[in-house]
């Protein structure tokens, strides 16, 4: 079971660690996703979030950064509405788990700033998300 769960965490950290243009920090990064016009949270996102959040903060070294993200449905007012709650929801879900607020950090996007081609029913599903970015503390 132990070595399922190191290839678990390997196959998160490989697929998850960037270095940004605009920083020299490694970050990491973990989106949950969210069914259309729905800002509940899943267990199954829910188990994975804190198994990530488990491994990292052993030593309280990073702090986050919540993006919330959504498709174009519905209508500029109502998904700014959306990703509204579906921060808060993750915000709520890491206190609960013991994370600080005081160390997460808060951007709605709505439906501003996809990173996914909204005319295509893939894109969508990709951008219907909250992205947790991990940041390092400087030592």
């Amino acid at each position: 079971m132990a070595k399922v769960r190191y290839l678990f965490l390997f196959s998160i950290l490989f697929a998850f660690f960037d270095c940004p243009a605009q920083s020299d920090r490694y970050t990491l990064r973990h989106s949950i996703y969210f069914q259309g016009g729905r800002y509940n949270i899943s267990e199954d996102q829910l188990q994975r979030v804190y198994f990530l959040v488990d491994s990292l903060f052993e030593n309280g070294q990073f702090e986050l950064t919540i993006h919330s993200h959504t498709d174009n449905i519905g209508g500029v007012e109502y998904n700014q509405w959306l990703s509204e709650r579906r921060s808060e929801q993750t915000v709520y879900e890491l206190d609960e788990y013991g994370i600080d607020p005081a160390s997460m950090h808060i951007k709605d996007f709505g439906q501003h700033n996809p990173l996914y081609d909204n005319s295509t029913h893939e894109g969508r599903l990709l951008n219907r998300r909250v992205d947790i970015i991990f940041w390092p503390l400087s030592l």
